[in-house]
């Protein structure tokens, strides 16, 4: 019997709900009881936050406070937390090799680091890396006039082409006696130049990766002391540049 009702249901017409008369169609599309149901459930959940939030006012404490109340502010009607006038604690990059790496690891490439820095230094002997003298040097003169006069590639008896230079800066005598060891070209002396001028750009990377990693370490090691439970107190906050300082309670091992 069920299945030739079904059977019936089949052949039945689908009925619908009308749609807007021909002359109200300048009044858009019309709302069928579905959408109905979404604007009135919409209304109704509407009000109903705005009556739990009349009685929690009504309800409130004056002397009520929470710490977030001065620890927060609203952007775009959120809370966010406050961001401080400190500095971060730990950029990305150091948090990404912490949780990855070892502080055995760590150490090895910062002595690696280290002993490539040792020899860069020793190949480039830091003679002219920020391609300006450093230091000065001072001449006395008798009086002003010598002053105006002054020569410093004759007082220095050297070539005015060689009065620049911070190192290998032969006088007049030696140039006479002896032949010059090496190209003279001023394109083979430029290239030569851009060449140095690499390689300290390479020594400074590296000196700044090894002081990263040695930051890295410190950290790591920091956090593997606080696992013990002995009394602490911080000393210092830690910084990207630097690990957290805590002060332990001695404690006298049997």
């Amino acid at each position: 019997m069920s299945s030739f009702r079904k059977a019936l249901k089949s052949k039945q017409r689908n009925h619908h709900e009308r749609s807007q008369p021909v002359f109200r169609k300048h009044l858009g599309l019309l709302e069928k009881k579905k959408d109905y149901k979404l604007r009135a459930d919409d209304y109704h959940k509407k009000q109903n936050t705005l009556a739990a939030l009349r009685n929690k006012a009504l309800e409130k404490n004056p002397d009520e406070f929470y710490f977030k109340m001065i620890s927060s502010k609203l952007e775009d009607g959120v809370h966010v937390p406050k961001k401080g006038n400190q500095e971060v604690e730990m950029t990305e990059e150091q948090k990404k090799v912490m949780r990855t790496q070892d502080i055995k690891y760590v150490e090895m490439k910062r002595v690696a680091e280290a002993k490539k820095i040792e020899r860069l230094k020793g190949e480039l002997h830091l003679l002219d890396a920020d391609s300006k003298q450093k230091n000065k040097h001072t001449f006395f003169v008798d009086s002003k006039k010598e002053v105006h006069s002054f020569d410093l590639a004759r007082h220095l008896k050297t070539a005015p082409e060689l009065v620049d230079r911070v190192y290998n800066r032969p006088t007049l005598e030696t140039l006479e006696t002896k032949t010059i060891q090496g190209t003279v070209e001023p394109h083979s002396l430029m290239k030569m130049a851009k060449q140095r001028k690499h390689q300290y750009k390479i020594l400074s990377q590296r000196i700044d990766r090894e002081k990263k990693m040695f930051v890295i370490s410190q950290k790591i090691q920091t956090r593997k002391d606080l696992q013990d439970k002995n009394k602490k107190v911080k000393v210092k906050k830690e910084t990207p540049n630097a690990a957290a300082i805590y002060k332990f309670e001695p404690k006298r091992k049997r």
